[in-house]
């Protein structure tokens, strides 16, 4: 019996299994049942993967399609996939210390060289959401929880949990958290001696491919499992002693295994080119409200008072729902005399109370009053966690809370009496409703999905290569940012043929700076750009911004701006006209200045 069945819902000894579940047509409908439903949010990217944008995005599905194509390329040339030159030319790009997620890029490359990004991407959130959910299912089920029931109810949740379904949007590195539940199975075999050795090593494995998959995720993970640990063995120390060899055996193994797979990805992530040590994000902790209130893409979705107490759609980290915080309440109090069901509850309240942040704010007000945050917000790794997003922690436990509740309304239903002549209470009915009244109402809806706009046919069709030397760049005007990614969708839909300067990245603040920052150190010339997309007033040029134009146009190596049909296009053709000097073409749908002939 694993550490989960010994102290999970005081089950019969009977009733446990003796051996391992075989997979079982229930299964399969379970689990099938979790990939239709991911299918059925997603239905219309499936329906549109040529022009299909998830709307909640923003910037992001531009994005990751772009880290999707070129890691595929990386791939098809055998070039290092932890780097790349088409965003931020001269200096390129560093895969690793951005959220490349190079475990599903790599694999699923002849999938995104065959049909495109775009399917690459929609398999990363379909399969992202449907594997988490059937992978904490199966955890649940094999070693928590006899009943399929309860183990279907908390991987249910796990997978499609509110915050869950807000990163689903844009972040499918925190959507996949399917190798997660098998870590943790991991240590607690090896904290029961099960061949230490042996599963050290998939410990470390399945550790090295989380880190592929997303590193935030797992560092959030381990903070849970470790306050879990703690608050168990606090009031269980006894067991501790006989535990300790195999975790440090098993532990050990599984740490040397993912770092020696893991060193060199890790080294260019902190130390290669382009790099940097942390992002800081300023004070972004949960306001308590977060938790009670509905998240936008949920049954009960208030899209206005969602938006009011998080960061933007995809940043909607708590948002459980006062049903849901009630019932966990009571779960609590339940289930508090069973020592592995009070370690999950303490760790879920102490991972919510984490990601309030530095200091507790109710309804925008600030109480003055500390929180634990900020003890670990300075240490190296936590600085650079958005600590709102330490409420994921929670999702996990309340599923495991979830499925245990039921293992036990489930066994206490088994054990009323019959009366003769009487119907037996309907206990498990009774508690399947409340589940349901209590989940329904933050149950995700479809995700928005609207048309992307076209690329222009200069870019689409070739007729930038006329104009391109080998080595060459395209600069769209304004340059692309965190707030500009159409050109990311160009430059693929180019088949990758050119590189542009600047983009929609993370990277260091400057060649002695590594704090990190998003997009690339502008230049002059992209400055005066973005004045003008806020403003929609043409630059007044000067001689010297003549001169800084051609230089920040050499530093690029480029060989044509173009600018598309857009807001205040007339403002960026006459400030662009000013600075070279020569008037733009119009050309296959963009206006563009071939730099090449230019001298100073």
């Amino acid at each position: 019996m694993s550490l989960f069945q010994a102290e999970a819902a005081n089950v019969d000894a009977e009733k446990a299994p003796t051996r391992p579940r075989r997979f079982a047509a229930a299964d399969a409908a379970i689990m099938g049942g979790f990939l239709l439903f991911a299918f059925l949010l997603y239905n219309g990217l499936w329906l549109d993967l040529k022009e299909g944008y998830l709307w909640n995005s923003a910037s992001d599905q531009n994005l990751w399609e772009w880290f999707f194509s070129v890691t595929a390329d990386n791939v098809l040339h055998l070039r290092n996939p932890l780097s790349s030159h088409f965003q931020n030319h001269p200096l390129g790009v560093n895969l690793m210390a951005n959220t490349a997620m190079l475990g599903i890029g790599i694999p699923l490359s002849p999938v995104t060289l065959t049909f495109g990004p775009t399917v690459t991407w929609a398999i990363a959130l379909t399969g992202g959401l449907a594997g988490t959910a059937a992978a904490w299912y199966w955890v649940f089920s094999r070693h928590l929880v006899t009943h399929r029931v309860g183990a279907a109810i908390g991987g249910a949740f796990v997978g499609f949990a509110p915050p869950m379904i807000s990163h689903g949007n844009a972040h499918p590195n925190f959507v996949a958290w399917f190798v997660l539940p098998f870590i943790a199975l991991k240590v607690f075999k090896i904290a029961r001696g099960e061949r230490p050795v042996r599963n050290g090593i998939f410990l470390g494995l399945l550790a090295a491919y989380q880190i592929f998959l997303g590193e935030e995720p797992l560092l959030i993970f381990a903070m849970a499992f470790a306050i879990f640990a703690i608050a168990y063995f606090a009031t269980n120390y006894r067991e501790f002693p006989p535990m300790a060899k195999p975790l440090g055996i098993g532990v050990g193994i599984g740490v040397l295994v993912a770092l020696v797979l893991c060193a060199f990805p890790l080294w260019w992530q902190f130390f290669g080119p382009q790099s940097y040590q942390a992002i800081e994000h300023g004070p972004v902790g949960n306001d308590t409200a977060a938790f009670t209130r509905f998240a936008t893409q949920s049954v009960a979705g208030q899209p206005q008072a969602a938006a009011d107490v998080s960061m933007n759609r995809t940043e909607e980290n708590a948002f459980f729902g006062w049903p849901l915080i009630v019932l966990m309440v009571v779960i609590t109090a339940w289930l508090w005399r069973e020592v592995f069901a009070r370690a999950l509850a303490i760790s879920m309240f102490v991972m919510a109370w984490l990601s309030l942040g530095v200091q507790l704010i109710v309804v925008h007000e600030e109480t003055g009053i500390p929180g634990p945050w900020k003890l670990l917000s300075e240490l190296p790794l936590f600085e650079s966690l958005l600590e709102s997003r330490l409420a994921m922690g929670c999702i996990p436990l309340i599923g495991a809370l979830l499925a245990l509740a039921t293992e036990r309304v489930y066994t206490v239903a088994s054990k009323l009496p019959e009366v003769p002549g009487e119907r037996r209470f309907p206990l498990r009915l009774v508690w399947i409703g409340v589940v349901i009244a209590v989940l329904l109402p933050i149950a995700p809806t479809q995700l928005i999905v609207k048309e992307r706009p076209q690329t222009p046919r200069f870019l689409a069709d070739g007729t930038w290569r006329s104009y391109v030397a080998p080595g060459g760049t395209v600069v769209p005007v304004p340059l692309p940012s965190s707030g500009e990614s159409e050109p990311l969708h160009w430059q693929i839909d180019a088949g990758l043929g050119y590189s542009m300067p600047e983009g929609y990245f993370v990277g260091p603040s400057g060649p002695d700076d590594k704090r990190g920052r998003y997009g690339a150190i502008q230049r002059p010339t992209s400055i005066i750009f973005d004045q003008i997309k806020q403003t929609g007033v043409p630059a007044t040029i000067t001689e010297s911004q003549r001169v800084q134009a051609l230089a920040d146009l050499r530093y690029w190596n480029a060989d044509v701006l173009v600018l598309i049909p857009r807001e205040h296009q007339d403002a960026f053709r006459t400030t662009v006209d000013l600075l070279l000097r020569k008037p733009a073409e119009f050309v296959d749908g963009v206006w563009v200045w071939d730099v090449r002939t230019i001298t100073p």
